[in-house]
């Protein structure tokens, strides 16, 4: 049976398996860097399966390797995250969240327990590809300052170092038993803002004889779409959104400070630096025009994440033969940001798109969201796609 046919049979046959492991850490989440139980399982399947393995990597990282023959001839790596988010699950189903206020609402457990499968698939295999696979479970991915930086500077891309790398991540808005591709830049870089604003508080019928720090934050927020609609170059995606503002006055009480926490996006390194310089700039001015004063910190994210055109160039043509040709569809630039982005930066590197809505089974929310859930038939083939790609690509 050819190694293409063999793979997906594989992949098939174990979907039971792979579900199950799936709902399992659905209903077992956890939040950044605190993946141990999750770390305990994926390592209780490794051994399972008799696939070797480091612990502990940045805390709960795994590495894992399979080598087939000839294993020094390349190094292809597979990243899975493994984090929840810390959001209370609506859904009504068997497999859902057990641990109060934390959920899987953004498809990490997809993530892992397809990365899991791809490892069995690659070992029952291994006598029939050359090279060596790294396989990356991965904490963190979402929070600040990302576990793929640590697990980096932990050497996870070392001993042996791969020549190419791939992350799969779930995508609500493509329909399950489809999967998505986008050469170049893909994905944005990601900065927090955090920006506390200074007045005087007092009574709200008397502004005159106060300095109203809901006023300048209010015209702060305002000025500094300037840095998006009249500073960047329109050629250049640029993103900045507040998303929570606190001021704990009253109707008829004036506060002494108001608290700003937002996002600032982009896809350019020397232009993301020099708007950090404007904004704070700006608001620092702005206030203290009208009296105040601002304290305006900008917390750097993720970079930017870019997908090697010619590595995903081939990837694509590898997921036609897998999935068929009418399944494999191009992705627009996602403004949303991963810490995939930092494997970018260091090694030739491929960020893929699994479908997983299902219209008629109204599984259509957005990640990040109570509701979020997947078409599981995705499971069937994601951890075969992965497994074809790593081959693929230790065979161009």
């Amino acid at each position: 049976m050819p190694l293409l046919e063999k793979i997906k049979e594989i992949s098939t046959n174990f979907f039971e398996e792979t579900q199950k492991n799936r709902r399992h850490l659905h209903a077992n989440p956890e939040l950044s860097f605190e993946e141990y139980e999750t770390s305990a399982f994926v390592e209780s399947k490794l051994r399972e399966w008799g696939i070797s393995y480091k612990a502990g990597i940045a805390g709960t990282g795994i590495e894992a390797i399979i080598e087939g023959k000839n294993p020094k001839k390349k190094t292809i790596a597979l990243r899975g995250d493994m984090d929840a988010l810390p959001i209370t699950e609506e859904n009504e189903k068997p497999y859902k969240s057990k641990n109060e206020g934390v959920m899987h609402a953004c498809g990490h457990d997809v993530h892992t327990s397809s990365l899991l499968s791809s490892a069995y698939i690659l070992n029952q295999v291994k006598g029939e590809f050359e090279g060596t696979v790294k396989f990356i479970f991965q904490p963190g991915e979402e929070k600040i300052p990302g576990g793929a930086s640590l697990m980096i500077k932990e050497g996870i891309l070392q001993n042996p170092v791969p020549q190419s790398i791939f992350g799969q991540h779930v995508m609500p808005l493509i329909p399950a038993g489809k999967v998505g591709f986008r050469k170049g830049m893909y994905m944005a870089s990601a900065d927090e803002i955090y920006v506390t604003v200074k007045g005087k508080g007092g009574h709200g019928a008397l502004p005159d004889m106060n300095i109203d720090p809901v006023l300048i934050a209010s015209h702060i927020i305002v000025a500094l779409q300037q840095i998006v609609s009249r500073v960047a170059d329109p050629k250049t995606p640029t993103v900045l959104s507040f998303g929570k503002v606190t001021a704990k006055g009253a109707t008829n009480v004036i506060p002494d400070k108001v608290e700003l926490e937002g996002t600032f996006r982009t896809l350019d390194e020397p232009w993301r630096a020099k708007a950090h310089e404007k904004m704070k700039k700006l608001a620092e001015g702005l206030a203290e025009s009208m009296g105040g004063s601002c304290d305006f910190e900008v917390r750097r994210g993720y970079p930017f994440l870019k997908n090697e055109p010619e590595l995903t160039a081939r990837s694509i043509e590898a997921a036609k033969k897998y999935m068929g040709e009418e399944n494999v569809v191009d992705l627009d630039i996602w403004m949303a940001a991963e810490d995939f982005s930092y494997y970018s930066q260091e090694v030739n590197a491929c960020f893929y798109r699994l479908g997983t809505r299902n219209e008629a089974q109204n599984i259509v929310s957005g990640v990040h969201t109570p509701t979020f859930d997947i078409d599981e038939s995705a499971l069937a083939f994601s951890p075969g796609l992965m497994a074809w790609l790593a081959i693929s690509e230790l065979n161009s």
